[in-house]
């Protein structure tokens, strides 16, 4: 079961290994959202990302044999390094799948962490399909990136400990792509604090989760081509929907422009560098229509210097 106790019980497992990532605060950014902010900077975390909470948090659950075997993943990145590097970390092999297309920083990492990686076309493949597939062919354990109860409490984390330093909020907001750190924090949040509002945030061409809460089921998009490249999800997850479904408040999107600019106001005014899926939150901050204490998850910085340089060029 995914509840309160299972993320602290997540964040007994981490803890030590998972780096505890700062809080930033900006007078620039409350004066112009009209907030008070907290950011929490998973692109501080090991890997660069959020991800490698509920990678470790899974892989730690595994038993000796599973582990002598080694494990499985698909990603579009950040899952990918944060699995290859929890493998590592535990002495198991890793395998991952990833999309052709995905920006080589992150398969250089990837490799870089000791992983083998394979890589197929995410506009035609089903990654799924394929990851089930791999990992019963060499007897790995499939490590999911947001379909499992111990990775979606590893991602709770996050939440878990913004919420031990800031106190009380009134709305916690987060970036949903397969919808594992929602779910997570989402459990987190409403478990500390039941009257907190909750609210995801996704790219205008990749809402299949805003659509899906409007339509009370889960709704299949085409694959979407965004800069956020890891929210791009065409379905939200089963296991993460049906927590998402009762737990978030609502859901708003922002267009790639908008992430850009996200992206510009974190270097230049918080001095951090934020991938695109990063930066996705605080787009949706800086939106507007926020008022009060507010939570923001910035949930990644895994980009080259060239593809920054080209996204604000």
């Amino acid at each position: 079961m995914l509840d309160l106790e299972a993320i602290r019980s997540a964040a007994k497992r981490i803890d030590g290994v998972a780096h505890r990532t700062p809080v930033l605060t900006s007078a620039t950014l409350d004066h112009r959202t009209g907030t008070t902010a907290f950011l929490k900077a998973e692109n501080f975390q090991r890997i660069g990302a959020f991800k490698f909470r509920g990678a470790y948090n899974a892989i730690s659950h595994l038993t000796p044999e599973q582990l002598s075997k080694g494990v499985a993943a698909y990603s579009s990145g950040n899952h990918a390094q944060a699995v290859a590097l929890a493998a590592r970390l535990v002495g198991a092999k890793a395998v991952i799948l990833m999309p052709e297309d995905t920006p080589s920083s992150k398969m250089d990492a990837t490799r870089g962490y000791g992983a083998e990686v394979l890589t197929y076309d995410r506009y035609t493949g089903d990654r799924v399909a394929m990851g089930n597939q791999l990992a019963q062919e060499r007897g790995l354990t499939l490590i999911p990136p947001y379909e499992h109860p111990h990775v979606m409490a590893g991602q709770g984390t996050a939440a878990l400990e913004l919420l031990e330093e800031t106190g009380e909020l009134d709305t916690l907001v987060a970036p949903i792509g397969g919808g594992g750190l929602m779910a997570g924090s989402a459990t987190a949040a409403k478990g500390l604090h039941p009257g907190i509002r909750v609210i995801g945030v996704e790219p205008e061409q990749a809402n299949d989760t805003q659509l899906s809460l409007r339509q009370g089921e889960r709704v299949r998009i085409p694959v979407a081509r965004t800069i956020a490249d890891g929210l791009a999800a065409d379905i939200p997850g089963e296991l993460t929907f049906s927590v998402n479904q009762r737990l978030v408040d609502d859901i708003i999107v922002v267009s790639d422009d908008e992430i850009r600019e996200a992206m510009r106001f974190a270097f230049e005014r918080l001095k951090i560098v934020l991938e695109p899926s990063g930066a996705t939150s605080l787009a949706g901050l800086l939106k507007g229509g926020f008022t009060g204490r507010v939570g923001v998850i910035l949930s990644g910085g895994n980009i080259g210097v060239e593809r920054f340089r080209e996204l604000l060029g």
